[in-house]
């Protein structure tokens, strides 16, 4: 029987693969699979630096896109996958902010500081139960819809750039942008394996 930090070490481990094959060999379905597994951390990043939602998904996209441009650069023996996405994630949206004119010298020096309870949250993650599950959900999608999230967070395609491909608005791309990942991010919450977690 597999203990929970054997789990735990296997599923970080993943991670680092995902980012390598992403890195190494272009590989668009382990980033979406590694896009899949980390989206709820990423987001929950961004959003505590920022006042209002509403550049969320733009600063999210940037930020995998970096990601994914330096995969290959990632050292394991120098911070887990959790720990050097995030630290992508938070310099993304902080550069957000001072295009913003906002004053970041504080959140600065306050993200300098490493937060002890990151590595609690990373460990009470379970990477080996949500992969399967993120995928499933992924597939369910209409083909559309899979192809317009790929675009939009793998290829980096602006939301302009896309609503010349899709033929509609940039509003109607944003929004189904929005509805897309909320059917996805439902579909994981209301599988049966999460609700067993959850109530265990």
């Amino acid at each position: 029987m597999r203990s929970a930090g054997t789990e735990q070490t296997g599923c970080v481990a993943h991670l680092g693969v995902l980012l390598g094959r992403a890195g190494r060999n272009n590989d668009a379905q382990a980033f979406a699979e590694l896009h899949a597994l980390t989206i709820v951390k990423m987001r929950n990043t961004v959003r505590a630096l920022l006042s209002s939602s509403s550049d969320l998904d733009d600063i999210l996209q940037d930020g995998y896109l970096k990601i994914w441009r330096h995969a290959a650069s990632f050292d394991p023996s120098r911070a887990s996958p959790i720990t050097w996405m995030c630290t992508i994630m938070r310099n993304t949206a902080i550069d957000a902010l001072r295009t913003t004119g906002a004053p970041t010298s504080e959140l600065d020096e306050a993200l300098s500081i490493p937060d002890p309870a990151d590595a609690v949250r990373d460990e009470e993650f379970d990477y080996a139960l949500v992969e399967p599950i993120a995928r499933e959900a992924l597939e369910r999608l209409p083909e559309e819809r899979r192809r317009l999230l790929a675009l939009a967070y793998l290829e980096g395609e602006s939301r302009t750039r896309l609503s010349e491909r899709f033929g509609v608005p940039v509003g109607t791309i944003k929004t189904w942008l929005h509805r897309s990942l909320l059917v996805v991010r439902k579909d994981c919450l209301g599988h049966p394996l999460t609700v067993a977690a959850a109530a265990a």
